[in-house]
Parts: C-alpha cells; sequence; structure tokens
C-alpha cells in the first residue's frame, strides 16, 4: 500500500505549525549573555573619498562599547569581499575585480557604503552614537546608470576599471547570424529596459558573531541562504579563520529570493567584532538599510533583432545587453547576465543561430546579483516581448507564431546554439493545454465587451524555459564557476526506526521540511511525522552548496535519493541475514523488505533496531549502525518549461491596469507535492506581476536612492492580482537525475513578466502604441495614451 504521505500527495508544511504561531527561531530572535548590539555608519554619497573619520563624541555616548572602521580591519589584515565567479571578455582578458571591503577605507562609492561600525549595549545606543561620528568627505562625481556610467567622460567607479568595464562578453556564432541575416525576409526589432528590483524578503537581513576565547571558535548566526558557502567565503578569504574554528548557522529564514545567497559585510564584521571587543555582537537590518544595501536584481538596457523567413520561420537572433553591477561585485553578479541570461536565449525556439554581446559595468548604485530567477527571467522578458514583436511584422497569431518555431518533443535531446543541452520539454503541449483553459477562441467577444464599457483588454502568452540546478561543477568550473554545484545529504536511521536527514540545502520558505521527508515516507513506508529535516548549521551537516537556482529537490533530493540507496543496500544485507535468506531474494516494496515468493518480511525499524543492537549480526560483513551519507553532481541541468498566458483589462481615464485572469501550464517533471508546487507558482507569478506593473528602483543621477521605501516603492498587494488557473504535466521528466524532477521555484517570476507586459501591450495596440518598458504603472499607461490620442485623431 503507497504511503499517504508520499511522493504525489499534497501534505501541508509541516513547518507551518510554527511559522503561523510565530514560534519560529529566525536570527533576530537569538539572545545572548553579554550580547551587544551593531549599528553601520552608511555614507550618505554615491561616491567620496573618505577624508577621515572622528569617533571621539561617539565613544563618549552611553553605553558605547566600540566604534570600527576599515583602518582597524586593514590592521587586523581582514580582506576583501570574494566574488564566486570570474568571467573573461571577448579578447580572453579576465574580468576587472577590484577589492570590496566590509568597512570601507579610502573611497565609498554608493549610498549606503559602510564606512564604520557602532556597537553598544542597546540597539538605540548603537543608533544614537552612530549620529555622532563624523565622517570628512570629499564628494567625487557619480554614475548611477549602466549608460552614463558607459559615456567616455564617465567618472570612474574604480580606478583599474577604465571606462568603467568589467567585461565585454560574448556567446554565439556572430557569423553564422550576419550571414542569416543577411538573407532575412523578415527582421523584428525591440529596444528594452529589464527595470531594476530590490528583493523586499519578509526577514530583513540580520547576522550575531560570537567568539568563544576558551577554544577559539566562531559561531556565524545569518540569513544565509547557503550557510556552508559563506563560511567558506569569510573564514578562508575574509578573515582567516580555519573552517573547524568556524560555525555558521543559518536558522529559520524568512524569505531570500537570491538576496540571501550572497556573503555581506555585516557577517564579516560582526564575526571579527565579536573577537575584537571579547563580547557577541548583533546587527539587524531596519528596512530602509535594506532598501539600500540588499543585493539589487536585473537593471538590463538590451538591443535585440530576430531574422525570420517569409513565412515566419525564426532564422537567427542578435543580443546586445548592457548590465549593471553596481558599485562591487556580489558572489555570484557576474554568472547572471552571462552564463544564466544569454545561455536562455534560445527559449524554446529552434532558431538556429544566435549571438549575444553582454558589456558589464560598474556604478555608483547598491551592487546587483541573483533576484528569483536570476538572468532567466531577463532572458524570457526579451525572447518573449520580441516574439509578439515578430508576430506582428509578419502577420501572424501570436500562438501560431510561437508553434511554428517551437522545438518539437521528437527532437529532444536539442543542442540550442547558446551551450545548453535540452534533455526533455514538449514545449507545444503546455500551449495546447493553455488554449482552452484561457477561452483564446472567445478572447475577441472578451475585448469587444470591454470596449462597449470603455476599457481596453489584452491577452499576453510567455513560453519559458529555465536552466535549473546549475551543474554540472567541472563545467560549472569551467565557465568560471569557483565552487562545486553539487549537494550532499545523510540519512540517519536511530534504532527506534525514526529517521533524521541532514541536508545541505537550505529553505527559507520552500517547504523542505515536508517534501524531503516525504521522499524517506514514501521510500521506506514509514510516518511522515517520523522524519526529521535538518538543514543550515555547518556543524551538524558534512557539506552543502545551499538553495537557489531551483536546485533543492533537482540537487539536494538527488543526493538525498543516493544516500537513502545506501542505507537500503545495507538494509538489505541485515535482512537478508535476518530472515536467512540470500540477499539477492530481498525484494523492497512500501517499505517491507521480503523474501521473493515468501510472506517472510522486515519493516525498516526491525532493521535498524538489529543494526543497532548487533547481538545477531554478521560483524564480520557489516559495521554497526544505518547511517549513510552521499554527494550528487548532476550530468546536466534540469529544463522547467512552460506557458503562461495573463489578460489584462486598462482604464484610459486612469492609466490603471488590472490583472483580470492568469494562467500557467508548467512542465515541472516529476512533481512531489502538488500543493507546495502551487505555492512556489503562485509566489512567482506575483513577483513577476510586481515587476511588470508596480516595482521600479529608481536612483537620481547624483546616485541618491529614490525609491528607498515603500512609500516610493510599490510593491503588489492581494488585491492587485486575480485568482491563478495553474496546471502541469508529468510526462517530461528529467532524464539525468533519479527523482525526475526539475524545479519549480523561479518559474512563476520567469513567465510572468512577459506575459503581463505582453498582454498590455495588447491592449494598448487600440491606441497604435508598440512599446512600454516595465513597469507600465498608471502615469506611464496614461501618458502613452493621451500622447498616442491626437495622433490617432489626426489619422
Amino acid at each position: 500500500m503507497a504511503n499517504p504521505n508520499g511522493i504525489g500527495a499534497s501534505v501541508r508544511r509541516r513547518e507551518d505549525a510554527r511559522f503561523l504561531t510565530g514560534r519560529g527561531s529566525y536570527t533576530d530572535d537569538f539572545k545572548r549573555p553579554s550580547m551587544t548590539h551593531a549599528v553601520f555608519v552608511r555614507s550618505p554619497h554615491a561616491h567620496a573619498r573618505v577624508a577621515g573619520i572622528d569617533a571621539t563624541e561617539a565613544l563618549a555616548a552611553p553605553g558605547v562599547v566600540a566604534v570600527l572602521t576599515g583602518a582597524d580591519m586593514a590592521a587586523d589584515n581582514v580582506g576583501s569581499l570574494p566574488c564566486g565567479w570570474q568571467i573573461h571578455s571577448k579578447d580572453g582578458s579576465p574580468m576587472k575585480e577590484p577589492p570590496h571591503y566590509p568597512l570601507a577605507r579610502d573611497r565609498v562609492r554608493y549610498v549606503g557604503d559602510a564606512v564604520a561600525m557602532v556597537i553598544a549595549e542597546s540597539r538605540d545606543a548603537a543608533r544614537d552614537a552612530a549620529e555622532l561620528v563624523m565622517v570628512d568627505y570629499e564628494e567625487l562625481p557619480a554614475v548611477a546608470s549602466s549608460t552614463a556610467a558607459s559615456d567616455a567622460s564617465a567618472a570612474l567607479v574604480h580606478d583599474d576599471a577604465p571606462g568603467n568595464l568589467c567585461y565585454d562578453w560574448h556567446l554565439g556564432d556572430k557569423a553564422a547570424v550576419d550571414a542569416a541575416f543577411a538573407q532575412a525576409a523578415h527582421v523584428a526589432t525591440i529596444d528594452l529596459v529589464n527595470n531594476r528590483l530590490v528583493p523586499n524578503a519578509m526577514e530583513p537581513r540580520s547576522a550575531l558573531g560570537e567568539f568563544d576565547a576558551a577554544t577559539g571558535e566562531y559561531t556565524l548566526t545569518t540569513t544565509s541562504q547557503n550557510p556552508h558557502v559563506i563560511r567558506l567565503l569569510m573564514g578562508a578569504f575574509v578573515l582567516g579563520i580555519p573552517e573547524h574554528k568556524l560555525r555558521v548557522v543559518a536558522p529559520d529564514v524568512g524569505g531570500g529570493f537570491g538576496s540571501k545567497i550572497f556573503h555581506y559585510g555585516e557577517e564579516a564584521s560582526v564575526t571579527w567584532a565579536a573577537r575584537k571587543v571579547g563580547r557577541p555582537v548583533k546587527w539587524t537590518a531596519d528596512r530602509s538599510e535594506s532598501f539600500l544595501t540588499d543585493a539589487h536584481g536585473r537593471d538590463h538596457v538590451s538591443h535585440a533583432e530576430l531574422a525570420m523567413d517569409r513565412d515566419g520561420n525564426f532564422l537567427a537572433l542578435r543580443v546586445s545587453t548592457l548590465a549593471n553591477l553596481g558599485a562591487y561585485l556580489s558572489t555570484f553578479a557576474p554568472s547572471i547576465p552571462t552564463y544564466l541570461y544569454a545561455t536562455l536565449l534560445a527559449g524554446q525556439y529552434k532558431t538556429p543561430a544566435i549571438y549575444a554581446e553582454v558589456k558589464a559595468v560598474f556604478t555608483n548604485t547598491a551592487p546587483v546579483d541573483a533576484y528569483r530567477g536570476a538572468g532567466r527571467p531577463e532572458a524570457c522578458y526579451l525572447i518573449e516581448r520580441l516574439v509578439d514583436v515578430a508576430a506582428g511584422v509578419v502577420g501572424l497569431d501570436k500562438a501560431e507564431i510561437r508553434r511554428r518555431n517551437f522545438i518539437p518533443a521528437a527532437a529532444m535531446p536539442y543542442q540550442t546554439p547558446v551551450a545548453l543541452q535540452y534533455d526533455t520539454g514538449d514545449f507545444a503541449k503546455n500551449l495546447d493545454m493553455a488554449l482552452p483553459m484561457v477561452d483564446y477562441a472567445g478572447f475577441p467577444a472578451r475585448k469587444a465587451a470591454a470596449r462597449a464599457r470603455g476599457k481596453l483588454r489584452g491577452i499576453g502568452f510567455a513560453t519559458y524555459i529555465e536552466a535549473c540546478g546549475i551543474a554540472p561543477s567541472n563545467v560549472a568550473g569551467a565557465l568560471g564557476a569557483r565552487a562545486g554545484l553539487y549537494e550532499c545529504a545523510e540519512v540517519r536511521f536511530h534504532p527506534t526506526g525514526s529517521v533524521t536527514v541532514f541536508t545541505g540545502a537550505h529553505s527559507h520558505g520552500q517547504g523542505h521540511e515536508t517534501t524531503f521527508a516525504q521522499l524517506v515516507a514514501d521510500r521506506f513506508g514509514i510516518p511522515i511525522e517520523n522524519v526529521e529535516i535538518v538543514h543550515g548549521d555547518t556543524s551538524r551537516i558534512p557539506f552543502g552548496m545551499g538553495t537557489y537556482g531551483s536546485r533543492s529537490l533537482a540537487v539536494g533530493g538527488s543526493a538525498l535519493v543516493k544516500a537513502m540507496d545506501k542505507v537500503e543496500r545495507k538494509a538489505k544485507k541485515i535482512a537478508a541475514h535476518m530472515l536467512e535468506a540470500a540477499e539477492t531474494d530481498i525484494e523492497v516494496k512500501d517499505g517491507r523488505f521480503t523474501v521473493a515468493g515468501t510472506d517472510k518480511a522486515l519493516g525498516i525499524g526491525d532493521i535498524a533496531l538489529q543494526a543497532y543492537v548487533p547481538h545477531n549480526f554478521p560483524l564480520d560483513e557489516l559495521e554497526p549502525g544505518l547511517d549513510e551519507q552521499a554527494f550528487y553532481d548532476p550530468k546536466n541541468f534540469t529544463y522547467p518549461n512552460g506557458c503562461h498566458v495573463c489578460e489584462v483589462e486598462i482604464d484610459p481615464e486612469t492609466g490603471v491596469t488590472q490583472v483580470v485572469a492568469f494562467t500557467a501550464v508548467d512542465d515541472f517533471g516529476r512533481v512531489i507535492n502538488p500543493l507546495i508546487v502551487e505555492g512556489q507558482v503562485h509566489g512567482g507569478i506575483v513577483q513577476g506581476i510586481g515587476q511588470a506593473l508596480f516595482e521600479n528602483c529608481v536612483y537620481d543621477e547624483s546616485g541618491q536612492l529614490i525609491t528607498g521605501s515603500y512609500m516610493d516603492y510599490c510593491m503588489p498587494r492581494a488585491d492587485d492580482v486575480p485568482s491563478f488557473t495553474v496546471a502541469y504535466h508529468e510526462d517530461q521528466p528529467c532524464t539525468h537525475n533519479p527523482l525526475g524532477v526539475k524545479g519549480c521555484g523561479e518559474a512563476g517570476t520567469i513567465g510572468a513578466s512577459a506575459a503581463v507586459m505582453n498582454a498590455v501591450m495588447d491592449a494598448l495596440s487600440d491606441h497604435g502604441i508598440t512599446h512600454l518598458d516595465m513597469p507600465a504603472t498608471p502615469e506611464k499607461v496614461w501618458r502613452a495614451i493621451q500622447a498616442a490620442t491626437p495622433a490617432m485623431a489626426a489619422e
């Protein structure tokens, strides 16, 4: 009998009980004896020379323990925050990699750059004293956008990065693309901006550093998506702490969306300061600090051209992108506009030739790195907006031009012109499922009815594909990754038959404590409540690379399967001995170890007890215990894909866009927990809608952050989105991992923005409007309509 809480069951998240009742354990909840509090003094200027710091008044303030600066760190040989990925330019030269110190030393390079750290008995005391630290700034010219930074006369963010250029990179076959364009019957062109975003996780970043003078051991408790990576980067490159003397703990984490992957200066600062002052040091960002200092996302300016034959078949794609990296290189920043973006420019289409150029520049803004989807939403948005333009150029229906150019399922595995090889996918099926769900045939009638009510109605498609579970390590290394991208798991059966799973993946809302437990319950036929999932603590987990890029099940779950395979093999040996049978005669089904052709059987609990109480145990063949670990290094990326369809109505009198319907058909391979998958898709769609209609991070020309609070940075609310219709199919499982899973965490965000904007442009086509950049705010839409109306009247 199948386990009712096993694979495929919609089990409610076990962790929700503590989250919904306020019993979670987050970094800011931790209190330690004699704990102090840190507040950072941050630059009010986007670019300035630090001529001097006077902390005299601050040190005399009540409750102040210390004021530390970059000079103090330099004296202790504290290093620069490392970058985890290197990119080489077209000419083979390495990217520019200027130092990024936790506390700025000679110059600050963006508003929010930390120059000093005030440590006091309370947070309020530290905050008050921070205002007394006098910093002598000599303001310098700033560049706040990628286009401004690229100007020949622009001020330099770093003296050793001429032209503010980090790298000038390319991918694809330029000659083949040029030749295809020379023969094209039609060319579609688009210029677009992928707007900058602030991540806005529910829980702001926080870090607590401790030092034990008796043992020489450090502990950092932090809001991280990958504690082992933080331990490696901070210990080896910044503070010079041996790994066995450094413990990093990431407890409950309230959302990440990529912004908590990276090693931030505050983590190194509190860890270093804990030894300096001889007491624990805790820092928690307020929301304003989060806006200023959390790594931002997106921020691309692109030009793209699509060559087609007379029938609308795609011949070649040419893309030029300018990417803003901010003031410093965040941990994985160089890889986002290159190997996580340009390699996805094939999309779902059989375009024979593709060539992409990416220039990445430094600006006097917060660093830019991965944000939910990380390069894949940028690629999908560009392709799917361009395909809509192409449909207009050729005169084809927007669904038909996609169907005509899909890579057929029979062509899998399919080698794209931009490095990746898709293993499975039936893209036409996604579209075939979606069209009746959205009543595409009935849309003209709905559009006419809306027009009668004075509204503009539009429908938009986005057929996306993403690459998840970055792999394998040797390929990632060849592309510039400075770490392996495997995962680790340990499965420990206890004598009574309960299980503890140690995973290097990290949950910050994904539901690992439920889905990973389902895998074990399904495999061994035990109650799900008898399975404990442990993550986020480097002192308990063998190793791990954390959670990002929808890798948890595809990579972390596969490591868990490999560990369970080892447990099963050993359990079979024990069962064979206990049942007096040959090991080859032992069959495993629904958690029972049975002698084939007989009713002789044992449960895993009986075997576990025998393993730990080896009174009748083949000690000459087996060691006691039932505890195995495994590492899993994927053979390829996984490729989730789908078709998202959005329908909007626009009020031309106000410019307000309402999303009236959103449908997502996705191929995630095998689905472990449909309820959790649906929740992940819903959340991703909301974030995609947020980028398309509401969110926009804006700096002025001097580098001041204009959208530095929720008063200026608009987030989607519940009444801004409809109920979503979601569906998936499982007939295209991943071919190279043992679970057949592909990943679902980023899909909604990748498809949604393009689907929404295509719907907006379809609605505005009634007024002859052909392009708007995200976000399609009411003011922007209204102004476009007002500008178009006189022209229409003149016609």
